[in-house]
Parts: structure tokens; sequence; C-alpha cells
């Protein structure tokens, strides 16, 4: 099953903290859950003036803890079903290591989860960098899905 995430972060060149996570399954399933272990106060400025003012209020059930956003994801990719996931986002070198911390050092990260995400910038350039659909301005990661289909498959 292919799953297109992306995630917000504040990241200060040592460590990486996870705001928040979106992810779309190719069979229309989506989850979106906003941290509530993030320090907003470290954010730089393009993430309060981009990110923060966009996230659900606090009292919304959106809001989750780590473990949590953890557990959920792993009910949500299916992790002990045996089915490959194939981790796909836009430039997600940070992304995929924001969401492998969710299990905490690599070694902890569950066998089904792949060690590394496919890269849609490379997709979309691989296949002459065609016009794709502009970014929504809301937390979600269904704008990507139609990047895998530029001609042939990932």
């Amino acid at each position: 099953m292919r799953y297109f995430y992306d995630t917000e972060f504040i990241e200060d060149g040592r460590t990486i903290d996870l705001i928040s996570i979106g992810v779309a399954a190719e069979d229309g399933r989506e989850y979106y859950a906003v941290s509530t272990e993030f320090d907003a106060a470290r954010a730089g400025s393009w993430v309060r003036t981009h990110v923060l003012p966009k996230l659900p209020p606090p009292a919304s059930q959106l809001w989750r803890s780590r473990s949590q956003i953890r557990i959920d994801l792993e009910k949500f990719f299916r992790i002990n079903d045996g089915e490959p996931i194939e981790l796909w986002a836009w430039v997600g070198a940070y992304d995929h290591v924001a969401l492998c911390q969710l299990w905490g050092p690599m070694t902890q990260l569950p066998a089904a989860m792949p060690r590394f995400t496919r890269e849609l910038r490379q997709f979309w350039e691989d296949r002459g960098s065609p016009r794709m659909p502009r970014r929504p301005p809301t937390p979600t990661t269904r704008w990507s899905m139609p990047a895998t289909s530029f001609g042939g498959s990932g």
C-alpha cells in the first residue's frame, strides 16, 4: 500500500520536533494529528507564519501525544497485516526522520516500517516536471497522490 505523507516540524540543525503529520493512503483513508509535545516557542519565523496559525484549536481531538500518534499510525499503516508499506513524500528526508522518531531510535522502528521514503520530487523531475495541482493551504497530503501518475509506476 502506498502512503503519501507530509509533516510540519521545528528543527534547529540538531533536532527535528514534530508539529503535525498528515497521511493519505492510496485506498482513500486519511490520518492527521498534531503533537501536544512540540515547543512552539522554538519555532522559526517561517513556521510561526505558515504553520502554527493553521493548526486546529488546542481543544480539538486532533491534538495527540507522540505515543498516541505512533499507536494511531501503527493501526493506520496496518503494521501487522503483512502488506508492504510504501512511503512517499515531497522532499521527504526530514519528514522521514520526524515520522520514524515517533518510535524512538531507529532500532525501535517496527520491522514492517520502511527505512526510507520514496521521493516524489525526484519522481516528478524524472517525468519532465509536468504541471501539478496547486498544494492546498490545509494540512493534507491529497495533493501529492496524483504526482505518482505522471506516467509509469513508482
